[in-house]
């Protein structure tokens, strides 16, 4: 069932509509939702460039992107998106305000075993039917999960695959540190806008994307985006390839290629190596 969810103003709603490039909300059926998330994954990044930012600064506020209204009023203004509590609570709201039935998921990235959970996702309701579409996965069309049933958005570049695994959903996907294949395990539908919010938070202090750019889009038949020092792409054969970047290079690629504005992009802190996570193995052994 889907959960309640605050909606955007109807000129804010707009505003992003044509931003996106729809000359008109689309209808509430797969079809639109389809275009609707088309359109997302390939003009609104998966990026950290606001969250850098803010924590370098040692800024005590809200995290960037936090309430759905900022998120797309800075993504208006200068381009860039947000990490995936941010971008996938600001997707959520905006299908919500175009009258989907739309619940907030979480899940878990695995980027180990039994990690607790640590993303957030969007489930679409249609016609008895349950669809991801994920704002920092960027898969492009809303997959399907069907009960029992393994589904796939087949593309060589953007692809994923779903397979049920102990009653759990599981998408396997091409990220940059992982183009082999990456897991991500739903954990449970319904969460609240709160809980959103409260697991943001809880990636102040430490966090994979407090200390290097990293950024995910669809471009055209590719991938692109940025992870730990490199630029990286996903062409249309499924080829992953990446290249070590400067710090002049970043800036000028997040500008020329992604879209961001250069008045938000200046203020980009240079990269930081990213620390392991305070408690774990590495932590320790690294005292």
């Amino acid at each position: 069932m889907p959960t309640q969810v605050d909606v955007l103003s109807p000129k804010l709603a707009e505003q992003v509509l044509t931003k996106l490039g729809l000359v008109a909300p689309p209808p509430i059926t797969l079809a639109g939702l389809d275009g609707i998330y088309n359109a997302w994954c390939r003009r609104v990044p998966f990026d950290n460039v606001r969250k850098l930012i803010h924590v370098n600064a040692n800024d005590p506020g809200v995290l960037p992107g936090d309430q759905p209204a900022e998120f797309f009023e800075n993504w208006l203004k200068h381009g860039a998106g947000g990490t995936c509590w941010s971008g996938n609570g600001a997707l959520c709201a905006l299908l919500a305000s175009l009258g989907f039935a739309v619940s907030r998921g979480v899940a878990t990235m695995l980027v180990a075993p039994n990690l607790p959970p640590n993303h957030g996702t969007v489930i679409v309701h249609i016609d008895g039917v349950d669809y991801m579409v994920d704002a920092s996965i960027l898969h492009s069309r809303p997959l399907r999960l069907q009960q029992n049933a393994d589904e796939a958005i087949d593309n060589p570049a953007w692809g994923v695959h779903a397979h049920r695994h102990d009653d759990k959903w599981i998408v396997t996907w091409k990220h940059a540190g992982r183009p082999e294949g990456f897991d991500c395990r739903l954990e449970y539908v319904g969460a609240s806008a709160q809980e959103f919010s409260e697991r943001h938070a809880d990636t102040r202090g430490w966090s994979p994307f407090n200390y290097e750019a990293a950024v995910r889009l669809i471009k055209g038949a590719t991938v692109i985006g940025l992870w730990q020092g490199q630029r990286f792409e996903i062409d249309s054969t499924g080829k992953f390839s990446s290249e070590q970047i400067n710090d002049a290079q970043r800036r000028q690629f997040l500008i020329d290629q992604i879209g961001m504005h250069e008045e938000l992009v200046r203020h980009l802190p240079t990269d930081r190596p990213t620390p392991p996570p305070p408690g774990s193995e590495t932590a320790r052994r690294a005292e």
